[in-house]
């Protein structure tokens, strides 16, 4: 039988809900000021095309989401990165991200975020075939493959 527990140790409620609140607010402020969907696949890959026009407020965006957290570093601790897999199930995964964010035609921020507070019914099945996916995934490697 399978249980899922809360680890009540590691339960940051009060912390999910402001980097939660930010980041709704800075999709929001993006859409309402600029025009554009915060999804970072797109956000990216605006900058890899030949026109760059709008490329100062992409790269903008982009070190924002770098320089947060070593901020944050500054006056606070960070939480230790661990990541339990090797090199080449990283590049894997990656490349079936980067593969999967073309065919969705966005990636979880541009489709879970802005989508569906867009109400956007494209949005909505993506997102569900993101979750539904990952939730398979775990379930396998977890379960199965141990």
């Amino acid at each position: 039988m399978l249980f899922m527990t809360l680890d009540w140790t590691h339960f940051t409620p009060w912390t999910s809900l402001a980097g939660g609140l930010l980041i709704g607010a800075a999709a929001a402020l993006l859409v309402l000021l600029n025009g554009r969907v915060a999804g970072i696949s797109s956000v990216l890959g605006g900058l890899m095309v030949a026109e760059r026009e709008d490329a100062g407020w992409r790269a903008a965006f982009l070190i924002g989401l770098i320089a947060a957290p070593a901020l944050w570093g500054l006056v606070g601790a960070l939480p230790a990165a661990r990541i339990d897999a090797g090199t080449a199930t990283l590049i894997a995964s990656g490349l079936l991200v980067g593969v999967g964010t073309r065919y969705g035609s966005g990636c979880t921020s541009g489709h879970g975020v802005c989508g569906l507070s867009r109400l956007s019914p494209r949005s909505l099945v993506a997102t569900l075939a993101f979750m539904f996916t990952g939730a398979c995934t775990v379930f396998v490697v977890r379960h199965v493959l141990t």
